[in-house]
Protein backbone atom coordinates (compact mmCIF):
# COMPACT_ATOMS: atom_id res chain seq x y z
CA UNK A 1 0.00 0.00 0.00
CA UNK A 2 1.02 3.14 -1.12
CA UNK A 3 0.35 7.07 0.02
CA UNK A 4 1.70 10.35 -0.79
CA UNK A 5 1.83 13.43 1.28
CA UNK A 6 2.34 16.95 0.74
CA UNK A 7 4.97 19.80 1.96
CA UNK A 8 3.58 22.72 3.27
CA UNK A 9 4.43 26.44 4.05
CA UNK A 10 2.76 29.29 6.10
CA UNK A 11 1.63 32.33 3.84
CA UNK A 12 0.45 34.54 6.80
CA UNK A 13 0.07 33.97 10.53
CA UNK A 14 2.68 32.27 11.98
CA UNK A 15 3.46 33.07 15.97
CA UNK A 16 0.03 35.14 16.17
CA UNK A 17 -1.74 31.99 15.42
CA UNK A 18 -0.85 30.85 18.73
CA UNK A 19 -2.59 33.75 20.22
CA UNK A 20 -5.96 33.04 18.32
CA UNK A 21 -5.62 35.07 15.67
CA UNK A 22 -5.67 33.40 11.91
CA UNK A 23 -3.54 32.19 9.75
CA UNK A 24 -2.69 31.17 6.42
CA UNK A 25 -1.15 27.63 5.15
CA UNK A 26 -1.04 26.07 1.77
CA UNK A 27 0.28 22.83 -0.02
CA UNK A 28 3.69 22.51 -1.76
CA UNK A 29 3.39 19.71 -3.81
CA UNK A 30 7.16 19.87 -5.45
CA UNK A 31 8.20 18.26 -2.30
CA UNK A 32 6.33 15.31 -0.74
CA UNK A 33 6.87 12.30 1.30
CA UNK A 34 6.01 8.65 -0.13
CA UNK A 35 5.15 5.52 2.38
CA UNK A 36 5.00 2.16 1.15
CA UNK A 37 3.76 -0.66 3.73
CA UNK A 38 4.41 -4.22 2.32
CA UNK A 39 4.31 -7.63 3.81
CA UNK A 40 7.90 -8.88 5.47
CA UNK A 41 9.59 -11.74 4.74
CA UNK A 42 10.67 -11.53 8.58
CA UNK A 43 8.88 -11.27 11.58
CA UNK A 44 8.42 -7.88 13.10
CA UNK A 45 7.49 -4.23 11.51
CA UNK A 46 10.56 -3.12 9.70
CA UNK A 47 11.54 0.53 8.86
CA UNK A 48 13.22 1.38 6.40
CA UNK A 49 13.80 5.32 6.13
CA UNK A 50 17.29 6.38 3.68
CA UNK A 51 16.87 9.80 4.19
CA UNK A 52 17.64 9.74 7.61
CA UNK A 53 20.07 6.34 7.36
CA UNK A 54 17.12 4.35 9.62
CA UNK A 55 16.63 0.68 9.15
CA UNK A 56 15.12 -1.14 12.21
CA UNK A 57 12.68 -3.30 13.90
CA UNK A 58 10.10 -0.95 15.55
CA UNK A 59 10.32 -2.75 18.90
CA UNK A 60 14.44 -1.48 18.73
CA UNK A 61 12.90 1.83 18.86
CA UNK A 62 12.80 4.54 21.85
CA UNK A 63 9.05 4.48 22.64
CA UNK A 64 9.20 8.72 21.86
CA UNK A 65 10.97 7.80 18.41
CA UNK A 66 9.40 10.64 15.55
CA UNK A 67 8.84 7.58 13.36
CA UNK A 68 8.22 4.85 15.67
CA UNK A 69 5.54 6.53 17.77
CA UNK A 70 3.10 7.31 15.10
CA UNK A 71 3.06 3.48 14.10
CA UNK A 72 2.68 2.55 17.19
CA UNK A 73 -0.05 5.28 17.70
CA UNK A 74 -1.65 4.07 14.89
CA UNK A 75 -2.04 0.62 15.80
CA UNK A 76 -3.04 1.40 19.22
CA UNK A 77 -5.78 4.15 17.20
CA UNK A 78 -6.92 0.49 14.86
CA UNK A 79 -6.98 -1.30 17.47
CA UNK A 80 -4.42 -3.86 16.39
CA UNK A 81 -2.72 -5.17 19.52
CA UNK A 82 -0.72 -7.90 17.54
CA UNK A 83 1.63 -6.21 15.20
CA UNK A 84 1.69 -7.72 11.29
CA UNK A 85 4.85 -8.26 9.65
CA UNK A 86 5.36 -5.57 7.24
CA UNK A 87 8.08 -3.61 5.95
CA UNK A 88 7.89 0.32 5.88
CA UNK A 89 9.80 1.93 3.43
CA UNK A 90 9.85 5.88 3.76
CA UNK A 91 11.46 8.35 1.73
CA UNK A 92 11.02 12.12 1.26
CA UNK A 93 11.90 15.17 -0.58
CA UNK A 94 10.91 17.67 2.27
CA UNK A 95 13.66 19.03 4.31
CA UNK A 96 13.67 18.63 7.47
CA UNK A 97 12.87 21.64 9.85
CA UNK A 98 13.03 24.19 7.34
CA UNK A 99 9.16 25.00 7.68
CA UNK A 100 7.90 23.01 5.17
CA UNK A 101 5.79 20.53 7.41
CA UNK A 102 7.97 17.31 6.73
CA UNK A 103 7.35 15.92 10.00
CA UNK A 104 3.08 16.20 9.85
CA UNK A 105 3.91 14.78 6.54
CA UNK A 106 5.57 11.62 7.15
CA UNK A 107 2.62 11.02 10.09
CA UNK A 108 0.30 11.62 7.10
CA UNK A 109 1.23 9.73 4.69
CA UNK A 110 1.93 6.88 7.95
CA UNK A 111 -1.06 6.95 8.67
CA UNK A 112 -2.67 6.42 5.07
CA UNK A 113 -0.95 3.67 4.06
CA UNK A 114 -1.15 1.54 7.48
CA UNK A 115 -4.68 2.10 7.71
CA UNK A 116 -5.29 1.23 3.98
CA UNK A 117 -2.72 -1.73 4.31
CA UNK A 118 -5.27 -2.28 7.31
CA UNK A 119 -8.16 -2.33 4.84
CA UNK A 120 -9.22 0.07 7.37
CA UNK A 121 -10.58 3.56 5.23
CA UNK A 122 -10.04 6.48 7.63
CA UNK A 123 -11.53 9.93 7.00
CA UNK A 124 -9.66 13.05 6.32
CA UNK A 125 -11.30 13.90 9.64
CA UNK A 126 -9.90 11.06 11.40
CA UNK A 127 -6.44 11.30 9.49
CA UNK A 128 -6.38 14.84 10.50
CA UNK A 129 -7.02 14.21 14.45
CA UNK A 130 -4.66 11.32 14.57
CA UNK A 131 -1.99 13.14 12.98
CA UNK A 132 -3.08 16.49 15.29
CA UNK A 133 -2.04 13.71 18.42
CA UNK A 134 1.40 12.89 17.01
CA UNK A 135 1.80 16.81 16.51
CA UNK A 136 1.44 17.16 20.62
CA UNK A 137 3.84 14.18 21.06
CA UNK A 138 6.97 16.09 19.09
CA UNK A 139 5.83 20.18 19.58
CA UNK A 140 4.07 20.39 22.78
CA UNK A 141 1.55 22.96 21.94
CA UNK A 142 1.59 22.94 17.66
CA UNK A 143 -1.01 25.27 16.00
CA UNK A 144 -2.62 22.30 14.06
CA UNK A 145 -1.83 24.16 10.78
CA UNK A 146 0.55 21.68 9.51
CA UNK A 147 -1.38 18.47 9.89
CA UNK A 148 -4.39 19.73 8.20
CA UNK A 149 -3.00 21.69 5.17
CA UNK A 150 -1.53 18.40 4.49
CA UNK A 151 -4.10 15.97 5.11
CA UNK A 152 -6.71 17.73 3.38
CA UNK A 153 -4.00 19.42 0.68
CA UNK A 154 -5.93 22.53 0.68
CA UNK A 155 -5.38 26.18 1.25
CA UNK A 156 -6.60 26.52 4.92
CA UNK A 157 -7.57 29.33 7.17
CA UNK A 158 -6.84 28.49 10.59
CA UNK A 159 -7.64 29.72 13.72
CA UNK A 160 -7.35 27.83 17.15
CA UNK A 161 -10.48 25.85 18.25
CA UNK A 162 -12.62 27.00 15.49
CA UNK A 163 -13.39 24.54 12.64
CA UNK A 164 -11.04 24.40 9.77
CA UNK A 165 -11.88 26.18 6.46
CA UNK A 166 -10.59 25.12 3.63
CA UNK A 167 -10.99 27.28 0.64
CA UNK A 168 -9.78 27.92 -3.05
CA UNK A 169 -7.61 30.13 -5.16
CA UNK A 170 -9.55 31.82 -7.30
CA UNK A 171 -6.40 32.57 -9.44
CA UNK A 172 -2.87 30.26 -9.65
CA UNK A 173 -0.04 32.13 -8.21
CA UNK A 174 3.93 31.74 -7.69
CA UNK A 175 5.84 31.28 -4.83
CA UNK A 176 9.33 30.91 -4.26
CA UNK A 177 10.60 29.45 -1.22
CA UNK A 178 14.14 29.87 -0.23
CA UNK A 179 15.85 28.11 2.79
CA UNK A 180 18.68 29.15 4.69
CA UNK A 181 19.76 25.78 5.43
CA UNK A 182 19.28 26.84 9.23
CA UNK A 183 16.84 24.60 11.34
CA UNK A 184 14.48 26.18 12.63
CA UNK A 185 13.74 26.15 16.19
CA UNK A 186 10.36 26.55 16.57
CA UNK A 187 10.09 25.73 20.33
CA UNK A 188 12.41 28.21 20.89
CA UNK A 189 11.12 31.11 18.83
CA UNK A 190 7.49 30.26 20.03
CA UNK A 191 8.82 30.54 23.56
CA UNK A 192 10.32 34.08 23.13
CA UNK A 193 7.13 35.50 21.57
CA UNK A 194 5.40 34.11 24.46
CA UNK A 195 8.02 35.88 27.16
CA UNK A 196 7.90 39.03 25.06
CA UNK A 197 4.06 39.35 25.03
CA UNK A 198 4.13 38.94 28.54
CA UNK A 199 6.39 41.11 29.07
CA UNK A 200 4.54 43.51 27.25
CA UNK A 201 1.09 42.13 26.48
CA UNK A 202 -0.49 45.57 25.32
CA UNK A 203 2.07 46.02 22.31
CA UNK A 204 2.14 42.86 21.11
CA UNK A 205 -2.13 42.37 20.90
CA UNK A 206 -1.52 45.43 18.70
CA UNK A 207 0.61 43.60 16.69
CA UNK A 208 -1.09 40.07 16.60
CA UNK A 209 -4.52 41.96 15.56
CA UNK A 210 -2.34 43.84 12.67
CA UNK A 211 -1.37 40.55 11.11
CA UNK A 212 -4.86 39.08 11.15
CA UNK A 213 -6.01 41.89 9.39
CA UNK A 214 -3.50 41.13 6.80
CA UNK A 215 -4.10 36.89 6.85
CA UNK A 216 -8.25 38.08 6.52
CA UNK A 217 -7.55 40.46 3.55
CA UNK A 218 -4.68 38.16 2.52
CA UNK A 219 -7.73 35.01 2.70
CA UNK A 220 -10.18 37.69 -0.01
CA UNK A 221 -7.56 38.52 -2.24
CA UNK A 222 -6.63 34.59 -2.79
CA UNK A 223 -10.27 33.32 -3.28
CA UNK A 224 -11.27 36.73 -5.77
CA UNK A 225 -8.17 35.59 -7.79
CA UNK A 226 -6.24 38.58 -7.01
CA UNK A 227 -3.04 37.11 -5.68
CA UNK A 228 -0.76 40.70 -7.07
CA UNK A 229 -2.27 41.95 -4.44
CA UNK A 230 -0.45 39.14 -1.53
CA UNK A 231 3.14 40.76 -2.18
CA UNK A 232 2.83 43.97 -0.02
CA UNK A 233 1.03 42.25 2.66
CA UNK A 234 4.23 40.01 3.07
CA UNK A 235 6.17 42.72 3.62
CA UNK A 236 4.13 44.09 5.89
CA UNK A 237 4.15 40.79 7.98
CA UNK A 238 7.53 40.52 7.66
CA UNK A 239 8.36 43.68 9.42
CA UNK A 240 5.74 42.62 11.99
CA UNK A 241 7.72 38.92 12.70
CA UNK A 242 10.76 41.58 13.03
CA UNK A 243 9.77 43.22 15.48
CA UNK A 244 8.89 39.71 17.33
CA UNK A 245 12.37 39.05 17.03
CA UNK A 246 11.95 35.86 14.80
CA UNK A 247 13.62 37.00 11.56
CA UNK A 248 17.52 36.42 11.47
CA UNK A 249 19.59 38.15 9.57
CA UNK A 250 20.21 35.00 7.29
CA UNK A 251 16.03 35.24 6.38
CA UNK A 252 16.33 39.61 6.02
CA UNK A 253 19.03 38.82 3.01
CA UNK A 254 17.21 36.31 1.23
CA UNK A 255 13.96 38.16 1.59
CA UNK A 256 15.67 41.88 0.43
CA UNK A 257 17.34 39.52 -1.95
CA UNK A 258 13.80 38.56 -3.62
CA UNK A 259 12.32 41.71 -3.52
CA UNK A 260 15.76 42.91 -5.39
CA UNK A 261 15.33 40.57 -8.34
CA UNK A 262 12.05 41.42 -8.82
CA UNK A 263 8.99 39.61 -6.52
CA UNK A 264 6.20 41.69 -5.71
CA UNK A 265 6.45 41.00 -1.53
CA UNK A 266 8.29 38.23 0.30
CA UNK A 267 8.51 37.05 4.34
CA UNK A 268 9.73 34.64 6.64
CA UNK A 269 7.44 31.70 7.05
CA UNK A 270 6.81 29.61 9.80
CA UNK A 271 8.54 29.43 13.08
CA UNK A 272 11.44 31.44 11.81
CA UNK A 273 15.88 32.09 12.81
CA UNK A 274 16.03 29.74 10.17
CA UNK A 275 13.99 27.55 8.19
CA UNK A 276 12.80 29.23 5.03
CA UNK A 277 11.48 32.46 3.23
CA UNK A 278 8.72 32.60 0.73
CA UNK A 279 8.36 34.99 -2.00
CA UNK A 280 5.21 36.04 -4.47
CA UNK A 281 6.44 36.64 -7.93
CA UNK A 282 4.82 36.91 -11.74
CA UNK A 283 5.80 32.99 -12.91
CA UNK A 284 8.05 34.64 -15.50
CA UNK A 285 10.40 35.56 -13.27
CA UNK A 286 10.28 33.16 -10.53
CA UNK A 287 13.45 31.27 -12.37
CA UNK A 288 15.40 34.62 -11.73
CA UNK A 289 14.44 35.32 -7.90
CA UNK A 290 15.24 31.84 -7.15
CA UNK A 291 19.03 32.68 -8.77
CA UNK A 292 19.04 35.64 -6.81
CA UNK A 293 18.22 33.94 -3.57
CA UNK A 294 20.89 31.19 -4.39
CA UNK A 295 23.63 34.01 -4.86
CA UNK A 296 22.48 35.61 -0.97
CA UNK A 297 23.20 32.40 0.19
CA UNK A 298 19.75 30.26 0.01
CA UNK A 299 20.78 26.34 0.22
CA UNK A 300 17.54 25.74 -1.90
CA UNK A 301 14.85 27.00 -3.51
CA UNK A 302 11.56 25.49 -4.58
CA UNK A 303 9.34 27.17 -7.06
CA UNK A 304 5.73 26.18 -6.16
CA UNK A 305 2.24 27.56 -7.71
CA UNK A 306 -0.32 27.45 -5.78
CA UNK A 307 -4.12 26.47 -7.43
Amino acid sequence: MKATAPGKIILFGEHAVVYNRPALAVPVEQVHVDVDVLDANEPGVWIHAPVINLQAELSTLPSDHPIGSVILKVFQHLGISTFPNISIIINSTIPVAAGLGSGAAVSVALVRALSSFMSLSLTNEQVNQLVFEIEKLHHGTPSGIDNTVITYNMPVYYMKDKPIETFRSGKPFTIVVGDTGIPAPTKESVGDVRRLWLRDSNRFEVIFNEIAQISLIARRSIESGRPEMLGELMDHNHEFLQQMTVSSPELDVLVYAARKAGALGAKLSGGGRGGNMIALVDPALAESVAEGLMSAGAKRTIITEIK
